[in-house]
């Protein structure tokens, strides 16, 4: 057994979340891992319990059913063992909205919103007392930009988000570290299932590669992480304009612009 803290992770089956099991074993952290799919985990759970020495639980479990989450949210808060969570288990579905229907659209939003946000309160709580732990949530810059047209999937991780910014305020006084990571495009199993040829986007990123960089914002303590951005001021400058908005938000009257227009009628 490690003693550094275990990580849960979810999605650790394939793809990205995969990838953090690997890097954090590597590191020498006992894992928790949580998938629907048991072999693959298995066989993940092998390689680095010989390659690293580290312990593997694995914990078979779809994050959309509410008994299942369960079962995860009684984990994080019973075993003080884990320091770290990785919500990384996200989907998106075929189609735009309009073709998605009621069934698809709240099925992302049970995993990409609900899931995410019952398993960080789970444990926020735990970590908040300890005065320390990491909550690392994968977003995308999809959620910063309606112009993909992906608006169901965009939206969840706009969430994904603002809760991490949030949380950081919250708790990061508290000794508890958040991390949004944003990824672009990248080579995961979930183009696929959304009925899309990932071959034929113009720029994927090797999730090897975005873990690797996620995990330098990490270590670097960064609250919000995109890897694919070339420029950091530009986030910076985002940002800023953001919270120059800020104080206007509070008014007894709506704006002049708005005043202006209804004393024109």
């Amino acid at each position: 057994m490690s003693a550094q803290a275990a990580v849960l992770i979810t999605g650790a089956s394939t793809g990205i979340g995969a990838v953090y099991a690997d890097r954090f074993a590597a590191r020498g952290h006992d894992l928790v891992l949580v998938a629907r799919d048991q072999a693959r985990m298995e066989e993940l759970a092998a390689r680095l319990r010989e390659r690293d020495g580290v312990s593997v639980d694995i914990l078979r479990a779809d994050l959309a059913s509410r008994a299942d989450l369960a079962q995860v949210e009684s984990r994080l808060v019973e075993d003080t063992r884990i320091g770290v969570l990785v919500n990384n288990a996200g989907a998106s579905s075929p189609g735009t909205f309009v073709e998605q229907g009621p069934e698809a659209v709240g099925g992302i939003v049970d995993l990409n919103v609900t899931a995410l946000a019952r398993l960080a309160a789970a444990v926020g709580p735990r970590f908040a007392r300890e005065g320390r732990g990491a909550i690392v949530n994968i977003g995308s810059v999809v959620g910063l930009a309606p112009e993909f047209g992906m608006s169901v999937y965009g939206a969840t991780k706009a969430f994904v988000l603002y809760l991490s910014q949030a949380l950081h305020l919250e708790l990061g006084p508290k000794g508890v570290y958040v991390q949004a990571v944003l990824p672009g495009a990248t080579r995961t199993e979930i183009w696929a299932r959304a009925g899309k040829d990932v071959n034929a986007l113009p720029a994927v990123m090797e999730a090897g590669d975005l873990v690797d960089a996620a995990l330098v914002g990490y270590d670097r303590r960064e609250t919000v992480t995109i890897p694919p951005l070339p420029d950091a001021q530009q986030w910076a400058d985002f940002d800023a304009a953001r919270f120059a908005m800020f104080a206007n938000f509070g008014q007894s009257q709506p704006a002049q612009r708005y005043r202006e227009a209804r004393e024109a009628v």
